[in-house]
């Protein structure tokens, strides 16, 4: 999952060697914390948060079979 974020984070900015993905795994979930510079955050999260809302989906979408919740944040 870290590596599919980190893909489509990386196809999306300006500056690919600033983009950092770390993953928290806790009892009940797990986070995954995605960051980019901030002239980047913009492009990740796109007009009124598209951008951000459909790699939420693909991220949903490919944990679906999983047992635990899978939650994005962007961070600068």
């Amino acid at each position: 999952m870290k590596d599919l974020i980190l893909f489509l984070a990386k196809s999306l900015v300006e500056h690919p060697d600033a983009v950092q993905v770390t993953e928290t795994e806790g009892p009940e979930s797990i986070i995954i914390e995605l960051n980019v510079a901030p002239e980047d955050m913009g492009k990740v999260i796109g007009k009124q948060g598209r951008i951000a809302k459909a790699i939420r989906s693909v991220v949903k979408a490919a944990t679906a079979k999983d047992s635990k919740p899978v939650f994005l944040e962007i961070q600068q």
